[in-house]
Protein backbone atom coordinates (compact mmCIF):
# COMPACT_ATOMS: atom_id res chain seq x y z
CA UNK A 1 0.00 0.00 0.00
CA UNK A 2 1.28 3.30 -1.06
CA UNK A 3 0.95 6.60 0.74
CA UNK A 4 2.79 9.85 1.93
CA UNK A 5 3.83 10.25 5.42
CA UNK A 6 3.46 13.88 5.28
CA UNK A 7 0.79 14.74 2.73
CA UNK A 8 0.71 18.63 4.20
CA UNK A 9 3.98 19.20 2.16
CA UNK A 10 2.48 17.89 -0.72
CA UNK A 11 1.00 21.84 -0.58
CA UNK A 12 4.58 23.42 -1.62
CA UNK A 13 4.11 22.42 -5.03
CA UNK A 14 1.45 25.10 -5.17
CA UNK A 15 4.72 27.19 -5.48
CA UNK A 16 5.70 25.70 -8.57
CA UNK A 17 2.88 28.35 -10.87
CA UNK A 18 4.17 31.05 -8.96
CA UNK A 19 7.89 30.01 -10.21
CA UNK A 20 6.39 29.79 -13.55
CA UNK A 21 5.20 33.25 -14.03
CA UNK A 22 8.66 34.45 -12.55
CA UNK A 23 10.39 32.80 -14.95
CA UNK A 24 7.70 34.26 -18.13
CA UNK A 25 8.67 37.31 -16.36
CA UNK A 26 12.04 36.92 -15.72
CA UNK A 27 12.45 36.04 -19.63
CA UNK A 28 10.39 39.01 -21.13
CA UNK A 29 12.69 41.70 -19.11
CA UNK A 30 15.85 39.82 -20.56
CA UNK A 31 14.61 39.64 -24.11
CA UNK A 32 13.37 43.36 -23.71
CA UNK A 33 16.61 44.33 -22.45
CA UNK A 34 18.61 42.03 -25.42
CA UNK A 35 16.72 44.42 -27.97
CA UNK A 36 17.57 47.68 -26.09
CA UNK A 37 21.28 46.84 -27.31
CA UNK A 38 20.52 46.49 -30.95
CA UNK A 39 19.32 44.82 -33.50
CA UNK A 40 18.76 41.12 -33.06
CA UNK A 41 20.45 39.58 -36.13
CA UNK A 42 23.69 41.79 -35.11
CA UNK A 43 23.77 40.24 -31.72
CA UNK A 44 23.49 36.91 -32.87
CA UNK A 45 26.37 37.63 -34.70
CA UNK A 46 28.64 39.12 -31.51
CA UNK A 47 27.36 35.72 -29.36
CA UNK A 48 27.38 33.05 -31.58
CA UNK A 49 27.86 30.18 -29.12
CA UNK A 50 24.87 31.29 -27.31
CA UNK A 51 22.30 28.85 -27.01
CA UNK A 52 18.68 30.19 -26.85
CA UNK A 53 16.89 27.10 -25.78
CA UNK A 54 19.67 26.14 -22.48
CA UNK A 55 18.29 29.18 -20.61
CA UNK A 56 15.01 27.56 -20.74
CA UNK A 57 16.17 24.08 -20.20
CA UNK A 58 18.08 25.18 -17.38
CA UNK A 59 15.25 27.14 -15.54
CA UNK A 60 12.91 23.55 -15.98
CA UNK A 61 15.28 21.22 -14.58
CA UNK A 62 15.51 23.61 -11.40
CA UNK A 63 12.06 23.23 -11.18
CA UNK A 64 11.85 19.57 -11.39
CA UNK A 65 14.63 19.49 -8.60
CA UNK A 66 11.92 21.53 -6.36
CA UNK A 67 9.28 19.05 -7.24
CA UNK A 68 11.27 16.17 -6.53
CA UNK A 69 12.10 17.90 -3.22
CA UNK A 70 8.91 18.56 -2.21
CA UNK A 71 7.64 14.93 -2.92
CA UNK A 72 10.98 13.83 -1.05
CA UNK A 73 9.83 15.98 1.77
CA UNK A 74 6.32 14.19 1.99
CA UNK A 75 8.24 10.97 2.71
CA UNK A 76 6.50 8.60 0.56
CA UNK A 77 6.37 5.00 1.53
CA UNK A 78 5.26 1.53 0.52
CA UNK A 79 3.47 -0.90 3.07
CA UNK A 80 6.21 -3.60 4.06
CA UNK A 81 4.34 -6.11 6.34
CA UNK A 82 0.75 -6.80 6.40
CA UNK A 83 -0.70 -8.33 9.21
CA UNK A 84 -4.24 -9.11 10.44
CA UNK A 85 -5.96 -6.93 13.29
CA UNK A 86 -8.88 -7.55 15.40
CA UNK A 87 -11.03 -4.87 16.17
CA UNK A 88 -14.19 -3.94 17.73
CA UNK A 89 -16.92 -2.03 15.93
CA UNK A 90 -21.07 -1.48 15.47
CA UNK A 91 -22.43 -1.88 12.07
CA UNK A 92 -24.06 1.52 10.73
CA UNK A 93 -26.22 1.92 7.29
CA UNK A 94 -26.92 6.12 6.76
CA UNK A 95 -29.41 6.26 4.22
CA UNK A 96 -29.79 9.40 2.51
CA UNK A 97 -33.03 10.86 1.30
CA UNK A 98 -32.32 11.78 -2.02
CA UNK A 99 -36.18 12.51 -3.43
CA UNK A 100 -37.17 15.91 -5.12
CA UNK A 101 -38.66 17.28 -2.10
CA UNK A 102 -34.97 17.66 -0.53
CA UNK A 103 -34.06 20.52 -3.12
CA UNK A 104 -36.25 22.46 -1.11
CA UNK A 105 -34.48 25.58 0.76
CA UNK A 106 -36.28 25.97 3.82
CA UNK A 107 -33.45 24.70 5.60
CA UNK A 108 -30.00 26.80 4.09
CA UNK A 109 -28.61 25.90 1.86
CA UNK A 110 -31.02 23.44 0.75
CA UNK A 111 -32.73 20.08 3.05
CA UNK A 112 -30.23 18.45 0.18
CA UNK A 113 -26.92 20.13 0.74
CA UNK A 114 -27.51 20.50 4.91
CA UNK A 115 -27.99 16.67 4.57
CA UNK A 116 -24.88 16.71 2.93
CA UNK A 117 -23.14 18.33 4.76
CA UNK A 118 -24.25 16.69 7.81
CA UNK A 119 -23.65 13.25 7.00
CA UNK A 120 -20.04 14.35 6.26
CA UNK A 121 -19.27 15.29 9.41
CA UNK A 122 -20.85 12.38 10.82
CA UNK A 123 -18.61 9.85 9.23
CA UNK A 124 -16.26 11.76 10.19
CA UNK A 125 -17.30 11.16 14.00
CA UNK A 126 -17.94 7.58 13.43
CA UNK A 127 -14.28 6.61 12.37
CA UNK A 128 -13.65 3.20 14.42
CA UNK A 129 -17.32 2.04 13.05
CA UNK A 130 -18.19 -0.21 10.21
CA UNK A 131 -19.82 2.25 7.98
CA UNK A 132 -22.79 1.86 5.09
CA UNK A 133 -24.72 4.10 2.48
CA UNK A 134 -27.88 4.04 1.45
CA UNK A 135 -29.72 6.70 -1.03
CA UNK A 136 -34.02 6.30 -1.60
CA UNK A 137 -36.51 8.39 -3.58
CA UNK A 138 -38.60 6.28 -5.16
CA UNK A 139 -37.11 3.25 -4.60
CA UNK A 140 -33.49 2.34 -2.54
CA UNK A 141 -30.03 1.83 -3.44
CA UNK A 142 -27.09 0.02 -1.58
CA UNK A 143 -24.52 2.91 -2.32
CA UNK A 144 -21.70 1.14 -0.82
CA UNK A 145 -21.73 -2.12 1.72
CA UNK A 146 -20.30 -1.70 4.98
CA UNK A 147 -17.04 -0.60 5.35
CA UNK A 148 -14.07 1.24 7.24
CA UNK A 149 -12.88 2.91 4.13
CA UNK A 150 -14.30 6.47 5.20
CA UNK A 151 -12.86 8.60 2.02
CA UNK A 152 -14.96 5.79 -0.34
CA UNK A 153 -18.10 6.72 2.16
CA UNK A 154 -17.51 11.00 1.74
CA UNK A 155 -17.03 10.70 -1.84
CA UNK A 156 -20.47 9.17 -2.09
CA UNK A 157 -22.25 11.69 -0.46
CA UNK A 158 -20.62 14.42 -2.41
CA UNK A 159 -21.87 12.76 -5.68
CA UNK A 160 -25.29 11.72 -4.21
CA UNK A 161 -28.23 14.19 -5.95
CA UNK A 162 -32.18 13.61 -6.54
CA UNK A 163 -30.31 12.46 -9.90
CA UNK A 164 -29.56 9.60 -9.47
CA UNK A 165 -32.97 7.75 -8.79
CA UNK A 166 -35.05 8.22 -11.64
CA UNK A 167 -38.10 7.04 -9.59
CA UNK A 168 -39.61 10.10 -6.84
CA UNK A 169 -41.11 9.65 -3.65
CA UNK A 170 -39.50 8.80 -0.44
CA UNK A 171 -39.95 5.11 0.07
CA UNK A 172 -37.74 4.43 3.94
CA UNK A 173 -39.92 1.34 4.05
CA UNK A 174 -37.49 0.00 1.31
CA UNK A 175 -34.55 1.87 2.87
CA UNK A 176 -34.98 -0.52 6.00
CA UNK A 177 -35.77 -3.71 3.98
CA UNK A 178 -32.52 -2.82 2.25
CA UNK A 179 -30.38 -2.47 5.33
CA UNK A 180 -31.91 -5.40 7.18
CA UNK A 181 -30.83 -7.79 4.08
CA UNK A 182 -26.94 -6.32 3.80
CA UNK A 183 -26.50 -6.93 7.96
CA UNK A 184 -24.68 -9.74 7.79
CA UNK A 185 -27.25 -12.64 8.81
CA UNK A 186 -25.44 -14.18 12.04
CA UNK A 187 -25.46 -10.79 13.43
CA UNK A 188 -28.06 -10.06 15.82
CA UNK A 189 -27.10 -7.18 17.35
CA UNK A 190 -24.90 -4.15 16.90
CA UNK A 191 -26.48 -3.15 14.47
CA UNK A 192 -28.07 0.78 13.74
CA UNK A 193 -29.70 2.54 11.14
CA UNK A 194 -29.52 6.26 10.51
CA UNK A 195 -32.22 8.29 8.00
CA UNK A 196 -31.45 11.53 6.99
CA UNK A 197 -35.50 12.42 5.12
CA UNK A 198 -38.11 15.12 5.25
CA UNK A 199 -40.42 12.26 5.67
CA UNK A 200 -42.83 13.18 3.19
CA UNK A 201 -44.59 11.23 0.97
CA UNK A 202 -43.76 8.28 3.25
CA UNK A 203 -45.40 4.50 2.59
CA UNK A 204 -47.46 2.54 5.21
CA UNK A 205 -44.88 0.00 5.21
CA UNK A 206 -42.24 2.54 6.95
CA UNK A 207 -43.71 1.78 10.65
CA UNK A 208 -44.20 -1.90 10.04
CA UNK A 209 -40.25 -2.18 8.98
CA UNK A 210 -38.88 -0.13 11.50
CA UNK A 211 -40.85 -3.01 14.19
CA UNK A 212 -39.30 -5.73 12.25
CA UNK A 213 -36.00 -3.83 12.36
CA UNK A 214 -36.09 -3.97 16.43
CA UNK A 215 -36.85 -7.75 16.30
CA UNK A 216 -33.83 -7.95 14.39
CA UNK A 217 -31.43 -6.10 16.46
CA UNK A 218 -31.91 -2.63 14.73
CA UNK A 219 -31.85 0.72 16.28
CA UNK A 220 -33.73 3.24 14.13
CA UNK A 221 -32.06 6.92 14.45
CA UNK A 222 -34.05 9.81 12.47
CA UNK A 223 -32.72 13.08 11.25
CA UNK A 224 -35.42 15.47 10.75
CA UNK A 225 -34.65 17.81 7.59
CA UNK A 226 -36.89 20.63 6.85
CA UNK A 227 -39.31 22.95 8.70
CA UNK A 228 -42.90 22.18 9.72
CA UNK A 229 -43.94 25.10 7.60
CA UNK A 230 -41.74 23.96 4.71
CA UNK A 231 -42.10 25.64 1.36
CA UNK A 232 -41.76 25.03 -2.33
CA UNK A 233 -39.80 22.56 -4.59
CA UNK A 234 -37.36 24.34 -7.02
CA UNK A 235 -37.32 22.60 -10.56
CA UNK A 236 -35.19 24.09 -13.63
CA UNK A 237 -36.95 24.13 -16.59
CA UNK A 238 -34.63 24.67 -19.37
CA UNK A 239 -32.25 26.53 -17.06
CA UNK A 240 -34.96 29.02 -15.68
CA UNK A 241 -35.44 28.59 -11.93
CA UNK A 242 -39.59 27.48 -11.63
CA UNK A 243 -41.18 25.68 -8.98
CA UNK A 244 -43.30 21.83 -8.80
CA UNK A 245 -46.36 22.64 -9.45
CA UNK A 246 -49.81 20.16 -9.45
CA UNK A 247 -52.04 19.23 -12.19
CA UNK A 248 -53.70 22.73 -11.77
CA UNK A 249 -51.48 25.00 -11.24
CA UNK A 250 -51.04 25.11 -7.34
CA UNK A 251 -47.25 25.40 -6.24
CA UNK A 252 -46.65 22.28 -4.27
CA UNK A 253 -45.08 22.72 -0.61
CA UNK A 254 -43.15 19.99 0.44
CA UNK A 255 -44.00 20.21 4.55
CA UNK A 256 -41.49 17.98 7.52
CA UNK A 257 -42.88 15.48 9.04
CA UNK A 258 -42.17 15.29 11.97
CA UNK A 259 -44.42 13.22 13.84
CA UNK A 260 -44.09 10.39 11.74
CA UNK A 261 -40.07 10.34 11.86
CA UNK A 262 -40.12 10.64 16.11
CA UNK A 263 -42.96 6.98 16.11
CA UNK A 264 -40.54 5.46 13.82
CA UNK A 265 -37.63 6.22 15.24
CA UNK A 266 -38.82 5.28 19.27
CA UNK A 267 -40.67 1.92 17.09
CA UNK A 268 -37.11 1.22 16.65
CA UNK A 269 -35.57 1.51 20.43
CA UNK A 270 -33.97 4.87 18.79
CA UNK A 271 -34.18 8.54 18.24
CA UNK A 272 -35.99 11.42 16.52
CA UNK A 273 -33.27 14.61 15.58
CA UNK A 274 -33.94 17.71 13.86
CA UNK A 275 -31.02 18.34 11.93
CA UNK A 276 -31.50 21.95 12.72
CA UNK A 277 -31.95 22.25 16.24
CA UNK A 278 -29.79 23.76 18.95
CA UNK A 279 -28.59 20.62 20.63
CA UNK A 280 -25.49 18.89 19.05
CA UNK A 281 -27.09 16.31 16.98
CA UNK A 282 -23.86 14.38 16.14
CA UNK A 283 -22.66 14.53 19.44
CA UNK A 284 -25.92 13.13 20.74
CA UNK A 285 -25.71 10.31 18.23
CA UNK A 286 -22.24 9.33 18.91
CA UNK A 287 -23.10 8.67 22.36
CA UNK A 288 -26.01 6.56 21.66
CA UNK A 289 -23.92 4.42 19.67
CA UNK A 290 -21.06 4.05 21.68
CA UNK A 291 -23.69 2.33 24.11
CA UNK A 292 -24.03 -0.19 21.58
CA UNK A 293 -22.42 -3.64 22.00
CA UNK A 294 -20.01 -3.90 19.33
CA UNK A 295 -18.51 -7.20 17.43
CA UNK A 296 -15.24 -7.51 16.94
CA UNK A 297 -14.15 -8.19 13.34
CA UNK A 298 -10.77 -9.14 12.17
CA UNK A 299 -9.36 -6.52 9.15
CA UNK A 300 -5.84 -6.73 7.58
CA UNK A 301 -3.79 -3.86 7.62
CA UNK A 302 -0.15 -2.61 7.06
CA UNK A 303 2.07 -2.45 10.36
CA UNK A 304 5.20 -1.02 8.75
CA UNK A 305 5.76 1.04 5.71
CA UNK A 306 9.41 1.43 4.09
CA UNK A 307 10.28 4.99 3.61
CA UNK A 308 11.63 6.10 -0.57
CA UNK A 309 12.22 9.74 0.21
CA UNK A 310 15.84 9.09 -0.47
CA UNK A 311 15.21 8.25 -4.22
CA UNK A 312 13.38 11.69 -4.90
CA UNK A 313 16.04 13.73 -2.44
CA UNK A 314 18.80 11.93 -5.18
CA UNK A 315 17.20 12.47 -8.08
CA UNK A 316 16.81 16.50 -7.03
CA UNK A 317 20.73 16.58 -6.49
CA UNK A 318 21.67 14.94 -9.85
CA UNK A 319 19.04 17.57 -11.67
CA UNK A 320 20.82 20.26 -9.27
CA UNK A 321 24.06 18.88 -10.64
CA UNK A 322 22.94 18.76 -14.09
CA UNK A 323 21.87 22.15 -14.25
CA UNK A 324 25.05 23.52 -12.74
CA UNK A 325 27.12 21.63 -15.34
CA UNK A 326 25.71 22.86 -18.23
CA UNK A 327 26.67 25.68 -19.43
CA UNK A 328 24.83 29.01 -21.53
CA UNK A 329 26.57 27.63 -25.05
CA UNK A 330 25.71 25.33 -27.82
CA UNK A 331 26.05 21.98 -28.21
CA UNK A 332 28.30 20.92 -30.86
CA UNK A 333 26.07 18.89 -32.37
CA UNK A 334 23.56 22.02 -32.73
CA UNK A 335 26.01 24.62 -33.66
CA UNK A 336 25.32 24.52 -37.18
CA UNK A 337 21.67 23.56 -37.34
CA UNK A 338 18.61 24.45 -35.46
CA UNK A 339 16.35 21.95 -34.69
CA UNK A 340 13.36 24.03 -34.17
CA UNK A 341 13.65 25.61 -37.15
CA UNK A 342 11.59 24.34 -39.69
Amino acid sequence: MFRFEHPEHLYLLAILPLLLLLFAGIYLWRKRDLQRLGDKVIIDQLMPDLSRYKYILKYFIVLLAFASLCIGYANPQWGSKREKVKRKSADIFIALDVSASMLCRDTRPSRMERSKQFMQKLINELRGERIGTIVFAGNAYLQMPLTTDYAAAQLFVKSASPQMIGTQGTAIGDAIQLAMDSYEKKNKYHKALIIITDGENHEGEAMRLAKKAKEDGVLIFTIGVGTPNGGPIPVNNFGSQQYKKTATGTIVTTRLNESMLQEMSAAANGKYYNISSNENVIESLQKRIERIEKQEFEQRSFSEYQSNFQYFLGLAILLLILEFLLNYKKSDFFRSRDIFKI
